[in-house]
C-alpha cells in the first residue's frame, strides 16, 4: 500500500532551508534531526538558490559580517602597533 505524502506549509519549508543556508549543516543532518525526506529538502534548497533569493531575514547577514569582519581587521591593527609601542616603552625602562 502507497504511503500518504505529507505536505509541508510554506512557512516550514522556508524556516528548513535557512537552517541549512545559515548553520552549515548538511542537507542530510538537517534532514534526519526533522524527520524529512533528504531528496525533498536538497530540492527546497536547490528551488531557493536557483530563484537568487535569500530566505526572509537573511539577505543582510554576509554584508553584515564583511563589516565586522573589516570593523575587527581595524581593531586588531590598532592592538598591534598599541603592543609593538609597550614592548619597546617596557625595553627603555628596564634598561
Amino acid at each position: 500500500m502507497a504511503e500518504k505524502r505529507r505536505k509541508f506549509d510554506p512557512e516550514f519549508r522556508e524556516g528548513v532551508v535557512r537552517i541549512v543556508t545559515e548553520t552549515g549543516k548538511t542537507i542530510a543532518e538537517v534532514a534526519e534531526d526533522l524527520g524529512i525526506n533528504e531528496t525533498a529538502l536538497a530540492s527546497w534548497v536547490s528551488h531557493v538558490r536557483r530563484a537568487g533569493a535569500a530566505p526572509a531575514g537573511g539577505s543582510d547577514e554576509p554584508e553584515r559580517w564583511r563589516r565586522e569582519n573589516a570593523q575587527l581587521k581595524r581593531d586588531n591593527k590598532e592592538l598591534v602597533m598599541e603592543r609593538d609601542v609597550l614592548k619597546r616603552c617596557m625595553g627603555l625602562w628596564v634598561k
